[in-house]
């Protein structure tokens, strides 16, 4: 969404509860602004967009045993912690950023897969694992997306939602459906990722995204 600077004459009282509720909110004066604005004009801007995915997706982890979400209101990430079956059970966190503003055809943010290990051989393992996710999508999910590892991080372009009909083509998807479709894919990932640590071989996890894949009405 395209913004401007304008100008406004506004009171100094109304200045310093605006001000005070921004920080309140963990946000700043113009979005606040803006917010309210959008409300009262009943538009959706792209930070409440955001903040209703990751809502979503908070309430639809809430009752996993396996991920667990942290959230910050008016923030454009979300985190979500997991933990391998692994000596010491070191941590996981996958971090989605998404972008201010959906535009068809171009990514609306990136999925992030980050460790806390210091084990080489584990590291060495994540990085195999998070290859051969690679090699799968590239050769099982009809959408491209971008991917990059990098010191134990794992990038993932989130590719814009496209919802799986019958004439191959897409339709505007609310936020529900994008935050269950993100939910959906990281906790695919999270399955797949125990299980590779657990001794599966490559062709029980490209089985197992496949039989997700089936099921899924929304790619990303």
């Amino acid at each position: 969404m395209k913004k401007t600077l304008y100008s406004l004459m506004l009171s100094d009282d109304v200045m310093r509860e605006i001000d005070a509720l921004a920080h309140r909110m963990g946000t700043n004066r113009s979005n606040l602004v803006n917010m309210i604005l959008a409300e009262r004009v009943e538009m959706q801007t792209p930070e409440q967009q955001i903040s209703d995915i990751f809502s979503e997706i908070e309430r639809l982890l809430s009752a996993s045993r396996e991920l667990v979400p942290f959230f910050t209101p008016n923030a454009q990430r979300v985190a979500v912690r997991s933990s391998l079956e692994y000596k010491y059970r070191p941590t996981l966190r996958y971090e989605v950023e998404l972008a201010s503003g959906f535009v068809p055809g171009e990514p609306i943010g990136t999925l992030t897969a980050s460790f806390r290990t210091q084990s080489q051989g584990l590291l060495e393992l994540l990085g195999r694992f998070f290859r051969c996710l690679g090699r799968i999508e590239e050769r099982t999910l009809p959408i491209g997306v971008a991917y990059s590892i990098e010191n134990g991080r794992f990038t993932r372009e989130l590719s814009y939602p496209v919802k799986r009909s019958g004439s191959g083509g897409s339709s505007a998807l609310d936020a529900n459906e994008i935050s269950r479709a993100i939910t959906d894919y990281v906790s695919l990932i999270d399955k797949m990722l125990k299980a590779c640590v657990g001794g599966a071989d490559s062709q029980t996890l490209a089985d197992m995204y496949s039989a997700d894949l089936e099921k899924r009405a929304v790619l990303i």
